[in-house]
């Protein structure tokens, strides 16, 4: 099994550093282990994708600032071909309705809950593994 990658996308490090430690080294047994690469600007994200560096999933802060995940994630699915699938994490259960916007694929609220982003991540990577 190849190693999944991950990109994760906030300002926050305490964000950054709770869903790194809420998904630990392999989500489950049936996905091979991942690699998490953390970028603090949507900037370093774009010049990473734009280098054609491939990603299994995106996972974005929908509170970053000072350029949000929505925006990002709108701009990941209309220009990355066959893009990755994208996780948003919002403020609120209720600002779900927004990822419809921004074209996620599913959502979390803030704040982090390790079972609940490790069981939205693991969903996401066994679907892009059996496409």
């Amino acid at each position: 099994m190849t190693t999944l990658k991950i990109a994760l996308y906030s300002d926050d490090a305490s964000v950054r550093k709770s869903v790194i430690s809420a998904l630990g080294r392999q989500i489950s047994p049936e996905l091979a282990e991942h690699t998490i690469t953390e970028f603090a600007t949507a900037d370093a994200l774009r010049m990473k994708v734009d280098a054609k560096s491939a990603f299994d999933l995106f996972i974005l802060d929908g509170e970053a600032t000072p350029e949000g995940g929505m925006g990002v994630a709108r701009q990941l699915k209309d220009e990355v071909f066959n893009c990755a699938p994208i996780l948003l994490i919002v403020a609120r259960e209720q600002d779900a309705w927004l990822a419809g916007w921004s074209r996620a694929d599913a959502v979390v609220a803030h704040p982090i809950d390790p079972f609940a982003i490790a069981k939205k991540t693991g969903e996401l990577l066994k679907r892009r593994v059996s496409a």
